[in-house]
């Protein structure tokens, strides 16, 4: 059996973890070594570090805080945000991160996932989805009493930008047959709301998938997490208000989960 991982998410502005609603009003939630290093005592499976802002303003990729998180910390992490080539990648894998983790620039150059999947394994590659259930009404209406299923619009750039002709499931179809091996995918409508995962995108994009799909956007109690796995299929579950403000700890967390008889780490 699979066993689910439980993923505390620090987004990085300005070398502090951030945390907001839909993607803006930030606030500060400290710095994000600390952090790591707390939710590593505490037994957390994996971490995830996004700077929200690296794609945005062009800077250079949070290399340093790689090698400043490997030093002090003993569980494999993340690291995305402005990765736009192989070179990018071999600094923070060098630095330390275990896997590296793409969205705007992938999205800009698809064949950036397979330079990455070929030079250092798919294992290493994780495609990252902002995704928003579209708004508009379809350009060809459907047949009267017909239910039509969602369609989700694919954003870049800390969820700024839409990608025009871009629709978040077969976005990450096209990334795993390109060489993804694990889709981090956040709902932008449920993130920082605390009203729990977008349940149907979840489930829709692991059912097109053959990897690991990790839920992200809109937890607010330990029982979204269970609900990340049991309805939306998701294969690791990812959090961050409610670990950066102390609301719940990992412990609870996963106590949830096997309570639910979902097995964690």
């Amino acid at each position: 059996m699979a066993l689910k991982r439980v993923i505390p998410c620090l987004d990085v502005d300005g070398g502090r973890v951030v945390k907001g609603t839909n993607f803006v009003d930030l606030r500060d939630a400290g710095d994000p070594v600390e952090l790591a290093e707390r939710y590593d005592r505490e037994g957390a499976d994996e971490l995830v570090f996004l700077d929200i802002t690296a794609s945005h303003e062009k800077r250079e990729t949070i290399t340093a805080l790689a090698r400043r998180t490997a030093d002090n910390v003993f569980i494999p992490f993340v690291i995305g945000g402005g990765i736009r080539s192989v070179a990018d990648a071999q600094a923070v894998l060098d630095a330390g991160a275990d896997k590296v983790a793409v969205n705007s620039s992938a999205l800009a150059r698809p064949d950036l996932i397979s330079e990455l999947a070929v030079v250092f394994g798919s294992q290493c590659v994780v495609i990252a989805i902002d995704a928003q259930e579209q708004k508009r009404v379809p350009s060809s209406a459907s047949r009267p009493g017909a239910t039509r299923s969602p369609s989700y619009d694919v954003y870049v750039n800390g969820g700024r930008t839409p990608v025009e002709g871009r629709e978040a499931v077969s976005w990450a179809r096209e990334a795993t047959e390109r060489g993804a091996g694990e889709v981090l995918l956040t709902s932008m409508d449920r993130d920082g709301t605390t009203d729990g995962y977008d349940l149907g995108l979840t489930r829709a994009v692991a059912d097109a998938v053959a990897v690991p799909v990790i839920a992200s956007g809109g937890v607010g109690e330990p029982r979204h997490l269970v609900d990340g796995v049991r309805e939306g299929g998701a294969d690791a579950v990812l959090a961050a208000s409610i670990f950066h403000y102390g609301k719940h700890s990992i412990a609870e967390a996963k106590a949830a989960m096997r309570e639910a008889g979902i097995a964690v780490r």
